[in-house]
């Protein structure tokens, strides 16, 4: 075995139809190593981990595992060999015990008489505890998973890599749901398995934690790798460069903006435990940023105020409007909102993306009191065009889209109802850097054509960037909201945190 390489990818293309997904993918990690894999969405990550995982074979290229080719047919083939994936979207079964999900489909059994078997549940138990305990945690092994945190679903996720004798160890946005607390809890982890020999490669859209954990950077783009290095080595704006092809300046635009009258005013607004006062004025013209750590009751307050939420005291001021109403109430009155999570609640993940721009407004589309299939896919296409949304056409499922184009589509829906008031929940998470551009401008454009936008995020740097005002939510307290131009980082987050 070459000890520089745990495993070696080269020259790697996988085809569908007539379009590569991956181009030439030249890869490797050492053992001992954490690389970070990153890149726009569509560049190629997802793709090149199903090849590594087995989900998915190459037309070309060779790979090699410990020195010796590696050619996986299937999932079970890669685990086998070593491979662990351990997507964003975790997949243990709710409910199941911890136990029960570190061994599933890998069960440990004993002989009982003559050909016959049985569970053998002491060993397994045994080993369990023996995975958790070498990660450094100690979770009841008869927990139901459902009853776990997202980052205690983590540690039994990697336990269960430890269990099948991982060499490789593949993160997919580990960090995209979880506390920043939680967050070095899981670098602590990455650095011990680390120390203990194992390869790790690390997908992620946050750069400052590519810095923190990583040892070295790959960058992909349209299916090919195009650069990479030590970290420490490039600035951020280089690997941005790589990332989208060009130099990205301004990230955050911030044009001049003009402040007309309250459209939204919240007085001592209470809801359940997590919301307990919460009182501001959202001006026309105005970016108003929601931060707050998880837990904190920052996306209960969006919540309540587009009426998906009950509300227990105090009251909403909507131009004319006065009171509680249901979500139909609130886009009759020009309010709008982009959940945090678009697969559940945002969007509608199997139809299509016409369908999907007018959900919320189907009489946008009717010709003579009908509604007019042509109208909608008109209408659509004139929103993929405005926003530079990548797809096939307006009839592809919106479901197969990148994250980033997802979101320009559920922006799209509310400018095309009309709305003066937009209520954004984590509107760049899980996005890539281009994508988030797009966004930010998108946003700073709406609020210099006289619309309010009201932003929660958990990204102190894009408030910060695009905000006139932040207010900080702590304990389900809404602090007063404070110009951006006298607050920090460290102020806000003191803030949120005290």
């Amino acid at each position: 075995m070459n000890p520089e390489h745990r495993l070696k990818v080269e020259n790697i293309k996988v085809r569908f139809g007539g379009t590569f997904a991956l181009d030439g993918v030249d890869f490797s990690v050492a053992p001992g190593e954490i690389v970070a894999l990153i890149g726009e969405n569509g560049a190629g990550k997802s793709t090149l981990m199903k090849v590594l995982s087995g989900a998915v074979i190459p037309n070309e290229g060779s790979m090699l595992l410990d020195g010796k080719p590696f050619a996986p047919r299937n999932p079970e083939e890669a685990r086998h060999s070593g491979i662990a994936m351990i997507y964003q979207e975790l997949s243990l079964p709710a409910t199941l015990t911890v136990q029960d999900n570190i061994f599933l489909g890998m069960e440990l059994c004993r002989p009982l008489l003559g050909t016959n078997w049985i569970l053998d549940r002491a060993k397994m138990r045994n080993a369990a505890e023996s995975a958790l305990r070498e990660l450094g945690h100690d979770i009841p092994l008869t927990t139901l998973v459902r009853d776990l945190s997202i980052s205690d679903q983590q540690l039994v996720e990697i336990a269960r890599a430890r269990a099948v004798g991982c060499k490789v160890l593949i993160l997919d946005e580990p960090t995209s749901s979880i506390t920043r607390q939680d967050v070095q809890r899981l670098f602590a982890l990455m650095r011990n398995l680390k120390a203990q020999g194992h390869s790790i490669i690390y997908i992620s859209h946050f750069l400052e934690e590519v810095e923190e954990v990583a040892d070295r950077f790959v960058v992909l783009r349209d299916g090919k790798t195009v650069g990479g290095g030590k970290i420490g080595n490039s600035t951020h704006e280089e690997i941005v460069a790589l990332m989208v092809g060009r130099q990205l300046t301004d990230l955050y635009p911030r044009s001049k903006r003009n402040f007309g009258e309250t459209l939204l005013e919240l007085e001592s607004l209470a809801g359940d435990a997590k919301l307990q006062g919460a009182s501001f004025q959202l001006r026309r013209g105005e970016v108003l940023g929601i931060f707050g750590l998880v837990g904190s009751g920052r996306t209960d307050l969006i919540r309540s105020i587009f009426g998906l939420d009950t509300i227990r005291s105090g009251n909403i001021k909507v131009g004319a409007y006065s009171g509680q109403a249901s979500p139909a109430q609130r886009w009759s009155q020009g309010i709008g909102m982009v959940s945090e999570d678009r697969k559940g609640e945002g969007l509608a993940i199997t139809r299509t993306i016409a369908e999907n721009l007018v959900l919320s407004f189907p009489q946008s589309c009717e010709k003579a009191g009908t509604f007019s299939p042509s109208t909608m896919e008109a209408t659509a296409d004139e929103w993929i065009e405005k926003l530079s949304v990548k797809c096939r056409a307006s009839g592809q499922r919106i479901g197969e889209l990148s994250g980033g184009n997802q979101q320009k589509i559920a922006f799209a829906r509310l400018l095309h109802h009309g709305v003066d008031v937009l209520l954004l929940d984590e509107p760049t998470r899980g996005i890539d850097v281009g994508s988030k551009k797009q966004i930010y401008e998108q946003i700073d454009s709406l609020a210099r054509n006289g619309k309010a936008v009201l932003i929660v995020s958990s990204y102190l740097p894009e408030l910060l960037g695009i905000c006139d005002r932040i207010a900080v939510m702590n304990r389900g307290r809404l602090s007063e909201p404070k110009n951006v131009e006298g607050l920090t980082e460290n102020s806000v987050m003191l803030e949120a945190i005290a």
